[in-house]
């Protein structure tokens, strides 16, 4: 599943989601532990927070425990694993803002990178989950997971992954529903939120990656990030 997106600039976060930007700064290219910014609302509104990209972090996995990726959540089991059931059961929900994700195509035989964003340009929110972790300073950190849904029928998203896997897709959450999923607290009816965006809505093309050692370490594709 998608394990790289590229978050928006702090222009566009606070023009197109109408959010006070953080602070802090964030990469232009989002990894596995990496911070970029999420929209949530906990009852004032929506606002943003910049958070750490997997619903785990690997510094809050266990010492003896095998390393695990929850990047991405399947909407069909978020409930009952146990990286996401306690925040997907209390309504943990978020916007994960961004200008494009990546995924593998096969098409040419072997992987290659292609990036995916909207046919218009702009930047769009996908459907998050996030959780807040207390630090030993009495501060609290955040981190977030996506969600994602079978595209086996989806004329752009079934273009991806690996022969023989089951398609998957991260949710395109319209705009007129952003208030809409932030304020959901039904697990059900957030379920029922999770549907696929219209055909003509995303534009893809190739964007194969440099040379390996101008990305971080970890396998390009590795992992469907639903541990837990």
């Amino acid at each position: 599943m998608c394990v790289n997106f590229l978050p928006p600039a702090k222009r566009q976060l606070a023009e197109h989601f109408q959010v006070i930007e953080p602070d802090e700064d964030w990469p232009g290219e989002t990894w596995q532990g990496y911070a970029a910014p999420i929209v949530v609302d906990v009852g004032q509104g929506p606002q943003a927070l910049l958070a750490s990209y997997g619903m785990v972090p690997r510094s809050r996995i266990p010492v003896g425990v095998r390393p695990y990726t929850t990047m991405n959540a399947r909407a069909e089991t978020v409930g009952e694993k146990r990286a996401y059931r306690g925040a997907w059961r209390v309504g943990q929900l978020c916007l994960v803002p961004m200008q494009a994700f990546f995924e593998p195509s096969y098409e040419s035989g072997r992987p290659v990178r292609w990036r995916i964003g909207a046919a218009d340009g702009a930047p769009f929110a996908v459907a998050g989950l996030w959780r807040a972790w207390d630090e030993p300073d009495g501060t609290l950190s955040y981190s977030f997971t996506q969600l994602t849904i079978n595209a086996d029928a989806h004329p752009v998203m079934r273009r991806f992954h690996a022969p023989g896997d089951e398609k998957r897709s991260l949710v395109v959450v319209p705009r007129a529903d952003y208030d809409a999923w932030l304020g959901c607290r039904n697990p059900e009816i957030a379920r029922a939120l999770l549907q696929p965006c219209a055909d003509d809505f995303l534009r893809c093309e190739p964007a194969p990656l440099p040379r390996r050692g101008a990305r971080p370490a970890d396998d390009l594709f590795g992992g469907q990030g639903d541990a837990g």
